[in-house]
């Protein structure tokens, strides 16, 4: 075991009783992915919906209730891009963020 493992354990042996959820949270925290951790410190969405997004929506509901939905896939061709160039694009944003 590594002097740094051995030093958490030693952390973690001193943590109060009624810390050790938190504690254990914490762990759990750094334990997520890239995503999930974004997604957990975003900061909760208060803005109020203006009526116009409220009418986006309900017209967005009635469409869906008449017609499928468009594959994502087709989207990308009608935009000029295949699926490759999107996956790709995605891995390049993850190994350089200032992408």
């Amino acid at each position: 075991m590594t002097a740094d493992k051995q030093q958490a354990h030693a952390l973690v042996d001193r943590v109060p009783a009624d810390q050790m959820m938190a504690a254990v949270r914490f762990l759990e925290f750094l334990l997520l992915d890239s995503v999930d951790r974004a997604l957990a410190t975003a900061p909760v969405e208060d803005e109020e919906i203006s009526q116009e997004e409220e009418q986006a929506v309900a017209r967005s509901k009635e469409w869906f209730k008449h017609n499928e939905g468009i594959p994502f896939e087709e989207v990308a061709t009608d935009l000029g891009l295949t699926m490759e160039q999107i996956r790709n694009h995605r891995l390049d944003e993850e190994q350089d963020p200032a992408a």
